[in-house]
């Protein structure tokens, strides 16, 4: 365990157990940092020491469920939005607690936006986020008789341009 857990008051080790047990690690950092700020203790030294709590808490952590990726659920998560789907496209993501990871969002047309329909993380739907997310995508798309985009499957980029993006300034030139 981190020596700073010691340095911890019992009412802020309750509420990092608490945390951690229902999937909230980011406020379980928020919680030690924000108790141990007064000691000048780094927002990686926080990480650190919720980090090692969540390997000792170990199976006691409640992971969440993987979001599903079978064609009728996500048909129908694309059914429940408000508006005509135009496209499915997958994006890169990532942060502090999952690292990389890509979203399936559905692409609407009239109200112009889009829709989460599910996330890929690494390692919980069965294999890489980019090759899982693709063929996840393309199901439904294909389902759905709409086009499918993922500009970068094989190598994280949040930065890679998008369906929209790429239908106006497309190949011949701007629309």
């Amino acid at each position: 365990m981190s020596r700073w857990w010691g340095y911890l008051e019992d009412r802020t080790r309750r509420e990092v157990d608490t945390n951690l047990l229902c999937g909230r690690r980011l406020m379980a950092v928020k919680a030690v940092w924000e108790a141990l700020r007064p000691l000048d203790v780094s927002l990686h030294e926080a990480e650190s020491v919720v980090q090692a709590r969540y390997e000792a808490l170990g199976a006691q952590v409640r992971r969440g469920q993987a979001d599903p990726l079978d064609v009728p659920s996500l048909a129908a998560c694309a059914a429940a939005l408000p508006g005509r789907v135009v496209a499915i496209e997958a994006l890169w993501d990532g942060d502090t607690v999952h690292d990389w990871f890509v979203l399936l969002v559905a692409v609407l047309d009239g109200p112009v936006g889009e829709g989460e329909l599910a996330t890929v993380y690494h390692g919980t739907q069965g294999g890489a986020p980019g090759s899982v997310a693709a063929a996840a995508g393309r199901a439904p798309a294909d389902h759905l008789a709409v086009p499918f985009h993922f500009a970068s499957p094989d190598v994280p980029d949040d930065r890679a341009p998008r369906w929209r993006a790429r239908r106006i300034d497309g190949p011949r030139g701007r629309r």
